[in-house]
């Protein structure tokens, strides 16, 4: 794992859980709560979406580790696809937890991290303490496989989770030049993007061509920030991260049966502009049916989808404050 020099305070090593291992980021507080918080990045991205949450959440007294999940970065990239489904992917964070030494935790995803954050809750009551989520709210079990259901919606349109689903195909395109992938599709999904100059593409289009390419990106992003993200994608690919998308079926087959209410208290923000609240409207309107102490339920004005990164102050805010109303 390359550990960003601008935050001395992470330290990293690799943990063994689930069957593989996890390079980890953490930071071990001076006055520690006994506390521990896990923090789960989603795609395209690494520990480092979390770089701005370590020092004010081991200010209060929390250990935080942030893992790049399987598949990215140093921690191990299994070879099937199927290896990447939400069941294998909860597992390695209670076996995380775990390993760690500790019998509970709290826990708190963005983007793919989020509905691995639900699922610890949702599995794992006794486990994970209270949850929060960024970007994506909680649904329980569809009733149909979501691939099946993406195709109805999408019919002869293009839609990023169908692109990703032939092996090889988005792998090519993404690692083709990473760094204008990676800032091309961190600006398509940020509060800085025009929303009208996304129109509808036919189904065999690609992903990034009629994409446009900012000269630099917002003040979230440094060249710095980018620089890291561009080294850790250069270094392990995307093959991993794709495979998540890869697996939503298997996960439908093998969630039968699961539960539909979390019941630890929870968090959930995210960003008024981003393109999962558009798309999830319905989800969030209904959350609190199925998520039944959601202390916290907020949208942050003019931002995307990256919320801790683009919101960082807003989100340790909405975090602490959250945080607080557990003791």
């Amino acid at each position: 794992m390359t550990v960003s020099s601008l935050f001395p305070n992470i330290s990293n090593r690799r943990v063994a859980t689930n069957g593989i291992h996890l390079s980890i980021a953490e930071q071990i507080p001076e006055s520690a709560n006994g506390q521990l918080i896990v923090l789960l990045h989603g795609f395209p991205e690494s520990w480092y979406s979390w770089r701005h949450q370590f020092a004010p959440l081991a200010a209060a007294g929390y250990h935080v580790v942030a893992p790049d999940m399987r598949g990215y970065g140093d921690s191990d990239h299994p070879e099937p696809i199927e290896s990447y489904n939400q069941v294998e992917v909860t597992n390695d964070v209670i076996g995380l937890i775990a390993s760690l030494g500790y019998t509970t935790a709290i826990v708190i995803g963005h983007d793919w991290g989020a509905p691995t954050a639900w699922s610890t809750a949702l599995n794992h009551p006794t486990i994970v303490s209270a949850v929060g989520a960024l970007s994506v709210p909680f649904s329980p079990r569809a009733e149909m496989p979501p691939l099946d259901m993406l195709k109805i919606v999408f019919k002869d349109k293009f839609f990023y989770q169908l692109y990703f689903q032939t092996p090889g195909i988005a792998e090519t395109e993404l690692e083709a030049d990473v760094r204008t992938a990676l800032r091309k599709f961190y600006h398509m999904a940020s509060g800085q993007m025009d929303i009208g100059l996304i129109w509808d593409k036919p189904a065999d289009a690609d992903l990034l061509s009629d994409l446009p390419d900012p000269e630099q990106l917002g003040a979230w992003m440094s060249d710095a920030d980018l620089d890291f993200y561009v080294s850790e994608f250069s270094r392990s690919g995307f093959r991993g991260p794709l495979n998540y998308y890869r697996n939503h079926n298997l996960t439908w087959e093998l969630t039968e049966g699961a539960p539909t209410q979390i019941q630890q208290p929870a968090l959930f923000v995210a960003g008024d502009r981003d393109g999962v609240i558009a798309m999830g409207a319905q989800a969030l309107e209904n959350m609190p049916t199925y998520v039944t102490d959601l202390r916290v339920n907020a949208l942050i004005p003019g931002i995307g989808h990256w919320t801790q990164q683009e919101a960082a102050e807003a989100t340790n805010e909405y975090l602490l404050d959250w945080l607080a109303s557990l003791d």
